[in-house]
């Protein structure tokens, strides 16, 4: 059997820790896409992953999805067996399913307990890896680094003990300083933040920084994407650099929707930055599609959504693309059953871009070298 013919076969998600440790160091940077709206998304990035022999990592956060059903209406369960169907369509199954932003915002007993039940229902979905966010706890009046991440560091060793004892190997993602802040993660942060969870047995595979990247994305008043250019690459070299000193630990790019292609292609540190997460990019594409082959459904959405979230201080169009997200539960069933022609402009769409994340992110045959790793 080659990894072609493995690959191919039915199985469970691979472990994101088991797909870090094969291709380290990493050369590259893998493809974290959070396929939020339809199946036919993961359909195409599944079919470019087959066709160019590497293996993705599929995600959603705690927001988008929980028990409750997120506000994209789907549970652990739901997605997980859609990730499946998808891989099962293609015949490829090398992809880690990756449980994003469990994130923690107040630190109550009644949020921990609640969260330890998401991740239960992750663990019986067969997620593989894990992003426990406690970065909301952050204190940045403090000065001391032990004074500003001691609720961030507690409440994640509690939750990682609780994930622990319920996996033997599992992604392992982090962060500190929250994600959009304008404030950039110190280095001496991000040190104390790894330190302190390898005192309690953990070492991440990836970190998450504050480095000026945000999630989701701006608008002109005509709905064009505002480039983002703000992404500081100095400071994500300057942490990466730092923290390989003593931990095999890399960086995760968030909020990429935006970044220009060539942008990535050209100034991303590949191997320090070794996975980056696109979510926006893949809804917005969907909403493109269905301006052409599903117009009615696509003005429905449209007009809920500024009906509901309209701001005077705002376009209508950044509105529209900071919360359509949130139409995707209220739409749930005309999305799921949009014309066939329209599902496969959409697989079509997300196949090819898909290659180009692929090629920017210097992704060459890493399912070849994920099978090597498991057959040394």
């Amino acid at each position: 059997m080659d990894h072609l013919e493995y690959f191919s076969s039915k199985r469970n998600p691979l472990s994101g820790d088991l797909v870090f440790d094969a291709l380290f160091p990493p050369k590259e940077i893998i493809l974290a896409a959070n396929a939020r709206v339809s199946m036919q998304i993961i359909e195409g990035i599944l079919k470019a992953a087959k066709e160019t022999q590497n293996v993705v990592i599929l995600e959603m956060a705690l927001s988008e999805m929980n028990l409750d059903g997120g506000y994209c209406g789907v549970t652990p369960k739901t997605y997980a067996n859609r990730v499946s169907r998808a891989a099962k369509n293609v015949g490829w199954y090398g992809y880690v399913l990756h449980a994003d932003h469990l994130t923690v915002k107040k630190g109550t007993r009644d949020e921990i307990e609640n969260l330890k039940k998401e991740i239960d229902a992750r663990v019986n979905a067969k997620f593989s890896s894990f992003a426990i966010d406690t970065s909301l706890l952050f204190d940045n009046t403090k000065g001391k680094s032990e004074d500003r991440l001691k609720k961030v560091i507690k409440n994640y060793v509690i939750l990682f003990k609780h994930l622990k004892g319920k996996l033997d190997s599992f992604g392992k993602e982090g962060e500190v300083g929250e994600i959009g802040i304008k404030e950039f993660t110190r280095v001496e942060d991000a040190i104390y933040f790894l330190e302190k969870l390898k005192e309690n047995d953990i070492e991440l595979n990836w970190l998450a920084i504050s480095n000026g990247s945000k999630h989701g994305i701006s608008v002109d008043e005509n709905g064009n994407i505002i480039p983002n250019n703000n992404i500081n690459i100095k400071i994500t070299e300057k942490i990466a650099d730092e923290i390989s000193k003593k931990y095999k630990t890399r960086i995760v790019q968030h909020g990429t929707t935006g970044t220009p292609i060539d942008f990535i292609e050209k100034k991303f540190p590949k191997g320090k930055i070794s996975k980056c997460n696109v979510a926006t990019h893949w809804m917005l594409l969907v909403w493109d599609i269905l301006k052409t082959y599903e117009p009615k459904l696509y003005k429905k959405i449209y007009d809920w959504t500024i009906e509901k979230y309209k701001s005077d201080s705002v376009c209508d169009a950044e509105t529209f693309a900071k919360n359509s997200k949130y139409a995707i539960k209220h739409f749930f069933d005309e999305i799921e059953n949009i014309s066939d022609a329209a599902k496969s402009a959409i697989r079509k769409k997300s196949y090819e871009d898909a290659l180009i994340f692929f090629k920017a992110f210097g992704m060459k045959k890493t399912a070849k070298k994920v099978y090597e790793h498991m057959n040394k």
